[in-house]
């Protein structure tokens, strides 16, 4: 049986002895307040204090301070850590910014196979060359030490942070001729005729052509059912088509999908915006070279009248420049003009928007059987489009004035 403690019953007020009892039923406090509360709580219920020590699950020494603090300077010193002075500390500033300097270096320059640093392979590096580049108190450094040298400078040498270097030294002149063109559309008159039409134009290359594998479409025609691979047959009441399985009201929320599949290639989108009307031309081609592009400029030519000026703002690819297409041009005098964006500078054309919508649309987890069903496909959701157009509009002209100074 325990003793009963030889110390000194510890005097509180009632305020005193209310904020302990709300500090021990704490789950936002530090913990080790927690436990002190809970310490002086046992000791004036007069409990001994091995007993306190296993009810708070902390060592007797930390009771015998923790009690002491408490009757030597009141309840809130017990509570509390006394002052004492940090020991020196056994790494040493020019071993810290060694460490930094390491982790501002490439390991590929150093003969690692990696491109960046882990916390890990700094660590281990750290240790392995500590002593010999005389820093000894780095011998024994672990993830957690090169952790907080980092921290202490804001370093992730193990991150990557993409940036896009403005190669284009006429940047500023190229984007005002842009955003002046996208101004004087919006300011024109919707109706009538035109003597110059403005269209953005641009390639949405590597659109996948990806086929379910399984199970065979004509399961769902004949009636028959199938079990699902992923769930054992819990759904073996829900018909497949195309390989995917249906929602079902109560059960399951979601459409059912196999994750295997199989890629039939990939297509490019070839499209041109007209910024008047919200009319979209298309072509969908395998490729996209100097001829997929001059069959773009045909349509155009043949979609507006023969007297009109079609305007064209697209970018710096070499299809729009090519020999080739320079030869059609010539063929067609004052019928097309080029408005280029800034190289690296896609987000200045419209057409970026219809592109986006596509994506949020019709091809937005689109399964196929072939190819040219991606392709009809394609087709079918731009029409969709033309039933009910959107006239993409440059809202923010303020850059204008800002790239004229």
């Amino acid at each position: 049986m325990a003793r009963t403690t030889r110390r000194t019953p510890l005097l509180v007020s009632e305020e005193e002895k209310t904020t302990l009892e709300e500090l021990s039923r704490s789950r936002t406090a530090p913990l080790r307040v927690v436990e002190r509360a809970k310490i002086l709580l046992g000791h004036l219920a007069g409990r001994p204090l091995s007993q306190i020590a296993v009810e708070v699950q902390v060592a007797r020494d930390t009771v015998y301070k923790c009690i002491d603090k408490a009757l030597a300077m009141g309840v809130q010193a017990g509570l509390k850590d006394l002052y004492h002075r940090p020991k020196e500390p056994s790494i040493t500033p020019e071993a810290k910014a060694w460490v930094v300097h390491l982790a501002c270096t490439k390991p590929k320059d150093l003969g690692y196979a990696a491109e960046v640093w882990s916390r890990r392979l700094l660590a281990q590096h750290v240790r392995q060359r500590a002593t010999e580049a005389g820093h000894a108190s780095l011998v024994r450094a672990g993830k957690a030490t090169v952790q907080r040298i980092l921290a202490e400078h804001t370093l992730r040498p193990h991150k990557v942070k993409y940036y896009l270097e403005r190669r284009d030294p006429e940047f500023e002149r190229k984007m005002r001729e842009v955003l002046l063109v996208y101004r004087e559309v919006s300011l024109a008159h919707p109706a009538g005729r035109r003597r110059t039409y403005t269209v953005s134009v641009d390639e949405k290359p590597g659109v996948q052509a990806l086929a379910n594998v399984a199970p065979d479409p004509g399961l769902a025609a004949a009636g028959e059912a199938r079990p699902s691979r992923c769930d054992g047959g819990r759904d073996s009441g829900r018909r497949r088509v195309q390989g995917d399985l249906p929602p079902v009201a109560g059960r399951h929320a979601e459409i059912g999908r196999d994750y295997e599949y199989k890629r039939l290639g990939t297509a490019s989108i070839l499209a041109a915006l007209d910024l008047h009307d919200g009319h979209v031309l298309v072509r969908v081609e395998r490729r996209h070279r100097s001829r997929e592009f001059i069959l773009l400029l045909k349509e155009l030519d043949a979609y507006y009248p023969a007297e009109a000026t079609i305007r064209v703002i697209l970018d710096n690819h070499s299809a729009h420049v090519s020999k080739e297409t320079r030869a059609f041009l010539a063929s067609k005098p004052n019928r097309f003009l080029y408005v280029h964006t800034p190289t690296h500078a896609s987000w200045l054309n419209l057409v970026e928007s219809l592109f986006g919508k596509m994506a949020r649309t019709f091809l937005r987890h689109i399964r196929v059987e072939s190819w040219d069903e991606l392709k009809a496909r394609i087709l079918k959701g731009v029409a969709e489009m033309n039933d009910q157009p959107v006239i993409f509009r440059w809202k923010k002209f303020d850059l204008i004035d800002a790239a004229a100074t």
